[in-house]
């Protein structure tokens, strides 16, 4: 039997924890600790099975300031870890999985440089390469959630299909930290009409969506990312987890 795959994020800014609202990082929020190695061994010590890490000076700077953060937490913990950081170049994903990263996901290189993006894919291959799709109002948003693209997320998402990505990480920007739940209906959409696998992220806040959001695991839709409602204690997770630490996961 399958379950749902939760898997925490640790947004990082300058350094440190940051919680994320609509894709704008806030520091220095009192009930989150500044350090993403010790939440990142929080959590495994919570069972988490997997670690989602964004790195928000790279998406926003082009810049590696965080990537010694992600190396340690790779060294901290005995799970895999996936980035998301502004990945531009075939070179940098190179240096990330260096750190130890055993995953990484792409966004604007699939517009504005298909062939670097390709050349990516096919050196690492499609279960290390995850294309995230931040979608607002029906459109693929890029560099760093910031600029609308006159692509909705369904087309742009044929095409590298076709190209041969598996996985797509979906965000819906407007829900993102805003714990109003979450819009499945598009994911759903991706996994009938693209027969990929689809992660979750944006928007949940308890338990029992978690187990609406499971229902569709015969669909394609096989884990999601939780950010805020975690770190703000919306809903027991060891039991989950637990199960996941038990070898049940596909």
């Amino acid at each position: 039997m399958a379950f749902l795959l939760v898997i925490p994020s640790i947004d990082i800014k300058d350094g440190k924890l940051v919680r994320v609202v609509q894709g704008i990082p806030e520091l220095n929020v009192p009930e989150y600790i500044n350090d993403p190695v010790e939440m990142a061994e929080i959590w495994r010590a919570e069972n988490a099975k997997m670690i989602h890490v964004v790195d928000f000076n790279g998406f926003s700077e082009h810049s590696d300031r965080n990537h010694t953060v992600v190396g340690d937490i790779c060294d901290s913990v005995i799970i895999p870890v996936q980035y998301a950081g502004g990945i531009r170049s075939l070179e940098e994903a190179k240096r990330v999985f260096d750190y130890g990263v055993s995953r990484i996901c792409v966004s604007t290189i699939t517009f504005e440089n298909i062939p670097e993006f390709q050349r990516i894919l096919e050196q690492f291959g499609p279960s290390k390469v995850v294309v995230s799709i931040d979608v607002l109002d029906n459109r693929v948003m890029i560099r760093a959630k910031k600029q609308k693209t006159e692509s909705t997320p369904l087309e742009h998402a044929t095409k590298l299909r076709a190209m041969g990505v598996e996985r797509f990480l979906i965000t819906d920007v407007s829900r993102n930290g805003m714990l109003g739940g979450p819009d499945l209906e598009l994911s759903k959409q991706f996994c009938a009409n693209l027969k990929c696998k689809v992660t979750v992220s944006g928007g949940v806040r308890n338990k029992d969506e978690l187990m609406d959001i499971q229902n569709y695991l015969p669909l394609g839709i096989d884990s999601v990312i939780v950010g805020r409602a975690l770190y703000e204690n919306r809903f027991p997770c060891q039991r989950l987890w637990r199960v996941a630490e038990s070898g049940l996961f596909t």
